[in-house]
């Protein structure tokens, strides 16, 4: 793990520098009203949302009132509040061996990183020793199925796929059949990248929904979506739209080292409380792991460690 906290503390290196650049910048080290002021802009300004700013700086406030600190010290309290509003959101992806396949749907945006993180999901269940199935229910974008098959090929994953502009409920449907077929215990499901305002690629994705419950009214067992850090606020919206469609259990973060807005996970955790289960900061396969509060909050304000 210790590699991914270097990569994690490079790849949040813009997300931190905005927080560590400020807290080192501010004219008084004290905590009094002025300075907690400024430490709330601060956090605001790197997109952990008005709501979760205000009440991380009242805990300092209450707590740290009118001391004397130094800038480290200022980063260790932000910090530890910054994890304890993350920590009850930081939860493993569990596959319940109950059912079998365990259907996992993926949603997201164009762009998120959707199908890559697919891939990188069905390795790491594979190097689990699970037998994993994908449906490249994206049939919109022939580099999608192209895509997902390559990964397939690297998890030793068969790939359920269908012609360019087929029927994505379809390829679900024989997906989940195949995946029964096979004994699988893992059935991923790319859908296609769809804008959260677009009614007619929502309700597609509510087909999908209703055409996988024909062969299992539990499915999907986990409902995840990936989130583009680079696109700040508008990730709320993602997230009440997706929820509300395909009633979303999960959430993975990606490309975390391309902006400096990794504050909105925070923001996400706090308003929504749904399970953070993977963050990802690069391409490669080992660049997604599971979310530790801890790391993270430490790596957000620029702390030199993770311990």
């Amino acid at each position: 793990m210790n590699g991914f906290w270097t990569r994690l503390t490079t790849g949040l290196t813009r997300s931190a520098s905005k927080l560590g650049d400020g807290i080192a910048n501010l004219t008084r080290k004290k905590l009094d009203a002025a300075t907690l002021e400024n430490l709330e802009d601060l956090l605001i300004e790197s997109d952990l949302g008005i709501e979760t700013s205000s009440r991380i700086v009242e805990a300092l406030g209450r707590t740290r009132h009118d001391v004397e600190l130094s800038g480290d010290e200022i980063k260790s309290l932000l910090a530890a509040e910054i994890e304890q509003v993350l920590a009850p959101v930081a939860l493993p992806l569990t596959v319940d061996a109950a059912h079998r396949p365990f259907v996992i749907l993926v949603a997201g945006v164009n762009g998120s990183g959707k199908t890559t993180t697919i891939g990188k999901l069905a390795a790491i269940f594979a190097a689990d020793g699970k037998k994993v199935v994908l449906a490249a229910a994206d049939t919109f974008r022939a580099a999608a199925i192209d895509q997902l098959q390559k990964w397939g090929e690297r998890a030793g994953a068969p790939v359920i796929i269908r012609e360019q502009g087929a029927d994505p409920a379809g390829v679900a449907f024989e997906a989940i059949e195949r995946a029964r077929t096979e004994k699988a215990d893992v059935l991923l499901i790319d859908t296609a990248g769809r804008l959260q305002n677009k009614t007619a690629l929502m309700d597609e994705l509510e087909k999908i929904l209703r055409v996988i419950r024909k062969l299992d009214p539990a499915a999907p067992h986990a409902a995840l979506l990936v989130l583009d850090a680079t696109v700040g606020q508008n990730a709320h919206l993602q997230v009440e739209a997706f929820t509300k469609v395909a009633g979303i259990t999960g959430l993975v973060m990606t490309k975390l080292d391309g902006t400096a807005k990794g504050g909105i996970l925070v923001a996400v955790a706090a308003k929504f409380a749904l399970p953070v289960h993977f963050i990802g900061i690069g391409e490669g396969i080992d660049d997604l792991q599971p979310f530790d509060a801890r790391e993270f909050a430490r790596a957000l304000v620029g702390l030199s460690d993770g311990t």
